[in-house]
């Protein structure tokens, strides 16, 4: 049996950790729990998710009609709902605004890979979703592409939503990939990033088969791992390009003055090579 005042807790405990950790400035947010197989208890609107107690909180249907609380539902809850049907051994999701992962979202830059053990271990490839106006069914639906795929989804000049099978598994994944953004961001800004070699990246691969996390590079054909592979079909419709970050390709390349990876020196050389020719001919050509 699912005890209800446990959960409302639960939930408002995760709500005052968001907000201290600033992923949920004033009212932003939301969170929500499946209580059983047709009601769900969720935030309600307008309120500070670092003030909120057990009352407040309010249940919905599976399809957003309320059905009990004082507080009128968050107008946000048909993207929990669109990831629980979807994904029926969710039970919790987490929605909020976290900076340092949002600013990825804004410049519409997807999460590099290979980079951080713990990265690679519980997030993997993490989707940037299509912006669409929050609160609607549009905006639920922007995330059915990803949600089999992943645990965490950016929402493009949005925040991010994630899932679990409690609320603080929920929270989890934002938190890692929050502080993730922001160690890229400062390694960025240090002018140097650098990527696992192929067979570190391959190993920590292996690490998730071995422990039971699916990761869909596995099953990819022809997927160069640190490439940002998996989502790729989805980068046209969402506006996402590769620009700050650029991972390897593993073909002998190293690091260039950016920290972005390079195709390797041969290639580089050959372009060179190729360059200085052209200006030669053009110049015995003009005299």
């Amino acid at each position: 049996m699912i005890n209800m005042h446990k959960v409302k807790q639960e939930i408002c405990e995760i709500g005052d950790r968001l907000y201290k950790k600033g992923f949920a400035a004033a009212n932003d947010g939301n969170i929500s729990y499946r209580v059983s197989e047709k009601e769900v208890v969720c935030t309600p609107t307008l309120i500070s998710k670092g003030f909120m107690k057990p009352e407040d909180l309010c249940t919905v249907d599976m399809e957003g009609n309320q059905t009990s609380g004082r507080r009128k539902r968050t107008s946000e809850v048909l993207l929990h709902l669109a990831i629980m049907k979807e994904r029926p051994e969710v039970k919790s999701v987490v929605h909020c605004h976290p900076p340092h992962a949002t600013a990825f979202g804004i410049a519409r830059e997807p999460i590099p890979q290979c980079i951080l053990p713990e990265v690679e271990i519980f997030l993997g490839d993490v989707p940037i979703a299509r912006y669409e106006t929050p609160g609607s069914q549009d905006f639920a639906d922007t995330i059915l592409p990803f949600v089999k795929k992943a645990n965490v989804i950016i929402l493009a000049n949005h925040g991010t939503v994630s899932w679990g099978e409690t609320v603080e598994q929920a929270y989890w994944w934002t938190e890692v990939l929050d502080a993730y953004c922001r160690m890229l961001m400062l390694a960025r800004g240090l002018g140097r990033v650098n990527y696992f070699t192929e067979p570190e990246a391959r190993e920590l691969l292996s690490l998730k088969q071995q422990w039971g996390i699916n990761d869909p590079r596995t099953e990819a054909k022809n997927c160069d791992i640190c490439a940002n592979d998996v989502f790729r079909d989805s980068w046209k419709a969402c506006g996402v390009e590769q620009k700050a970050f650029t991972p390897p390709h593993y073909t002998g390349g190293e690091n260039d003055s950016n920290g972005n990876a390079t195709p390797g020196n041969a290639t580089a050389n050959q372009e060179a090579l190729i360059q200085t020719i052209t200006n030669r001919v053009m110049q015995a050509l003009q005299k």
